[in-house]
């Protein structure tokens, strides 16, 4: 069969910022109604490239070819004008408008009076529900949905808008099981009826999934493009990251120690009577589906969301008042799932989020002591190999796996005997994320225990001594490293029963 013609074209795209190379001689093809896979490393040029395409940028050198036209740059105006959508990880909507007033902001059917023809909008969301084949409530707030249902909002928008090319920025960050399932069916159906997709995602395996081409990024520079049943995972990976890289979980080294911490029938928000125990040295995997009580589970137990019953030990000791403080001094961390948010003061120093929790142990006479931050701050670097131009670089201009190191450093300065770490690797690069599984293993042969929460199963699978398994708000069950499998986690997940022999 012979190849689709191709959509588009960017031709030796180079782009550099305050004279730092971002783009170097890039030449990317992506062929009408096929998904085309964009990977790399963080800070490889992925999203240089995207906003060129989307008229955010300028391109300093290159051409781009699309739908047979030739463009020096395209302007903002011009890629909306040509279908060109660009669906971003943090979702351009508003949440206090309803479903059908996002899906046509801005581009709402008028009556011949210029009034809004409401009519018309449902009937024509309706077809676009239809066309993508999902049930949404037109009426009902965008902020009541939920982040998946959201993300399909954002779809329907761009095909409102009769996109032809669609780039997805990181689409399944945040999804799980069910969720990540229907995007896949929307993507497939979107393929079929001629739409052009553009896949940027750090998870390998979806790439395999629903991808028909990939092509790498590295240093800002194109490594290959490849066919997908014509790559496998350790060379793609090998091509991302510039060295081989064993894409296998490193395996604890020591033997699980006495119990540190012990939660007992704890109700919390949508959690209830969770009971379990956590060893020194061993990482416990905590799965299930979204909206399951993981995050919910972690924040009680740290103390940030108040418990209904229950109780949670640390060290043989009682956590009685319920506050993050008192978990902090006991010994336990937190590294939230949504680290922009929840774990670090974006536009603030590195140094400044890295000693917040230890501050009362760098303060003298009410001044903190520079010497002691900038020792830690320089520690912290070359143990986490944190990647940064000083100590004074606000964290907002890191790389996500960049951001997540400082996280991980600054809870590692209170020295902690449990840590929680909820969605460690989401939204990082698989280099990021190898650094990573290798920093816990380190603290769990020193004798730290870990509780980990993961949406990605091979994550769950690979690092964890034992699992459990949470639905609708309960442990489902245990399994040990031995007898997990992906059909046994998503059976306890979804159904919150064993699979039966």
């Amino acid at each position: 069969m012979s190849q689709p013609t191709a959509l588009l074209e960017m031709r030796h795209i180079s782009k550099a910022f305050a004279g730092v190379p971002a783009l170097q001689d890039v030449s990317f093809t992506c062929r009408a109604g096929t998904v085309h896979a964009l990977l790399g490393e963080n800070g490889a040029g992925k999203s240089t490239l995207i906003k060129i395409l989307a008229g955010a940028y300028q391109a300093d050198a290159g051409a781009i070819l699309y739908k047979e036209q030739q463009y020096a740059h395209l302007t903002t105006r011009q890629a909306l004008d040509n279908g060109i959508r660009i669906i971003y990880q943090e979702l351009n909507l508003l949440p206090e408008l309803s479903v059908l007033a996002n899906v046509f902001l801005g581009h709402e059917p008028r009556t011949r009076w210029g009034l809004l023809d409401h009519k018309a909008m449902r009937e024509q969301a309706q077809a676009l529900f239809a066309r993508l084949g999902i049930v949404l409530d037109p009426d009902r707030l965008v902020g009541d949905l939920s982040v998946a249902n959201q993300q399909m909002v954002e779809i329907a928008k761009a095909l409102s808008q009769q996109a032809d090319l669609i780039v997805m920025d990181e689409p399944s960050a945040i999804l799980a099981g069910d969720e990540l399932a229907r995007l896949f069916t929307m993507i497939s159906a979107l393929k079929a009826q001629g739409v052009t997709i553009i896949y940027i995602s750090h998870r390998l395996p979806e790439i395999f999934a629903i991808a028909d081409e990939v092509t790498v990024l590295r240093d800002g520079r194109v490594v290959g493009t490849r066919l997908i049943d014509q790559v496998t995972r350790p060379e793609l990976i090998q091509m991302m990251v510039g060295r081989p890289l064993e894409e296998i979980f490193p395996p604890s080294q020591g033997a699980r120690g006495e119990p540190v911490l012990t939660v007992d029938n704890l109700s919390a928000g949508p959690v209830r009577n969770v009971t379990f125990t956590l060893h020194r040295g061993e990482i416990v995997g905590l799965a299930g589906m979204v909206g399951s009580g993981r995050t919910e589970l972690a924040r009680a137990i740290f103390g940030a969301d108040q418990r209904r019953t229950g109780t949670v030990t640390l060290q043989g000791v009682e956590l009685d008042r319920q506050t993050p403080q008192q978990a902090i001094a006991a010994g336990l961390a937190l590294a939230p799932e949504d680290r922009k948010q929840q774990g670090l003061f974006l536009d603030q120093p590195i140094r400044h989020n890295l000693t917040l929790p230890i501050l009362q142990r760098l303060t003298q006479y009410g001044f903190i002591q520079r010497s002691q931050e900038s020792v830690l701050v320089e520690q912290a670097r070359g143990d986490l190999s944190i990647q940064m131009a000083s100590a004074g670089q606000a964290v907002q201009y890191l790389s996500g796996g960049n951001q997540q190191k400082v996280v991980l450093a600054k809870w590692l300065q209170t020295k902690p005997a449990v840590m929680i770490l909820d969605e460690p690797t989401r939204g990082i690069d698989v280099g990021a994320k190898f650094e990573i599984y290798h920093l816990m293993r380190r603290l769990t042969d020193a004798g730290v225990a870990i509780l980990m929460i993961s949406s990605e199963l091979p994550e769950i699978l690979g690092m964890s001594d034992r699992i459990l398994v949470m639905h609708d708000g309960e442990i489902a069950g245990e399994l040990s490293h031995a007898t997990a499998t992906e059909e046994k986690i998503m059976e306890l997940a979804t159904t919150g029963t064993a699979i039966t022999p």
